[in-house]
């Protein structure tokens, strides 16, 4: 879907945002990778047009939870969801992600009478025709009249947020030596494992390349990273300097990133891929045990590298520069555009 770039003034004017703000509801399952998708591009319809986001949660009773989306109904619903039997009044903007809230998000224009405008990131790959936009990943090649390509997934990440969150952990990372080299580990999915075999060569490596730039090492594991990779990796990797984040205490990740002069992501992970392509800052993607073809994330992995932020890791930590990628306020753009002319 090609758009031309709104004209926000214009847009506000006609919707009367001048003396009421746009009302976004963003929807997931709660799981940060999820939540932060939708409200990442929320956040950044924000920074377009005054905005009030509230942060809905869907959750299904276990009973029902792998039922299909079409036998979804309320009254399934786990307890402290989003209940539509229960709205009052529906939001301007519903900015849905992930497969818990789909019953919901393809309902939402009968049950507010076609005032909400219904976007979905991703693939939902069910009612595809039941969204007023959908936002994909260019890498799953997925087309139509509604749906808007992006490199990756819509997230948080702005260098505003970023510099924000340094000087809560400033005690921990600024006297650090440089290079400061962020690692971002992932784990199993459907496409990719981290054995314990692997995870100790991915150390050597990581290792080997911060000790030769005599650098510092920040890491932090996915709640995918299975137990026995997080231990030796961990293991490998504590007597470098840094900071290995064992999960406790308010996420550094933001901080870590905004004093980043590399990031490391496994390539597993669409997301943290994204997110480190939008810091600016050289980003070297590290391999996982393929479980089957993983075409989708070659793609991805090829439109950043055309895009000039990221290439496979080396072990070489010579920098490089590129424009921060900025695919999710593209998204939100092209979601004001789309109101508009709705």
């Amino acid at each position: 879907m090609e758009i031309t770039p709104p004209d926000i003034e214009a847009e506000g004017r006609a919707r009367g945002t001048a003396a009421r703000p746009l009302s976004i509801w963003t929807v997931s399952d709660g799981r940060a990778g999820i939540q932060n998708q939708a409200l990442g591009l929320a956040e950044a319809v924000a920074r377009l047009t005054p905005a009030h986001i509230a942060i809905q949660t869907v959750k299904w009773r276990p009973a029902f939870d792998r039922w299909p989306s079409s036998l979804k109904t309320p009254a399934m619903l786990a307890p402290g969801s989003l209940d539509p039997r229960t709205v009052v009044e529906w939001p301007d903007l519903w900015i849905a992600a992930g497969r818990a809230s789909l019953p919901l998000s393809t309902r939402v224009r009968d049950w507010s009478g076609g005032r909400t405008f219904v976007v979905q990131t991703q693939d939902p790959r069910w009612r595809n025709d039941g969204y007023d936009l959908i936002v994909a990943p260019a890498h799953d090649g997925l087309s139509g009249d509604n749906v808007f390509e992006i490199i990756g997934s819509p997230h948080r990440i702005t260098p505003q947020k970023l510099a924000e969150a340094a000087p809560t952990f400033a005690d921990r990372i600024a006297a650090l030596p440089r290079p400061h080299v962020v690692a971002m580990i992932g784990g199993r999915s459907k496409a990719f494992d981290l054995t314990e075999a692997h995870a100790a060569d991915l150390a050597d490596r990581i290792r080997t390349a911060v000790q030769a730039a005599g650098g510092s090492l920040l890491l932090t594991f996915s709640r995918r990273t299975p137990a026995a990779a997080q231990a030796v990796m961990a293991a490998r990797l504590s007597d470098l300097p840094g900071w290995i984040w064992d999960g406790t205490g308010d996420n550094p990740l933001f901080a870590m990133l905004d004093a980043a002069d590399h990031v490391l992501v496994t390539e597993d992970s669409a997301n943290m891929a994204t997110e480190a392509a939008a810091t600016g800052k050289p980003v070297h993607v590290l391999p996982m045990v393929p479980l089957k073809s993983a075409g989708k994330f070659a793609r991805l992995h090829a439109d950043l590298e055309a895009h000039g932020a990221a290439r496979p890791f080396d072990g070489d930590l010579t920098a490089w520069t590129y424009e921060p990628l900025n695919e999710t306020e593209r998204a939100a753009r092209a979601v004001l555009e789309a109101m508009g002319t709705r």
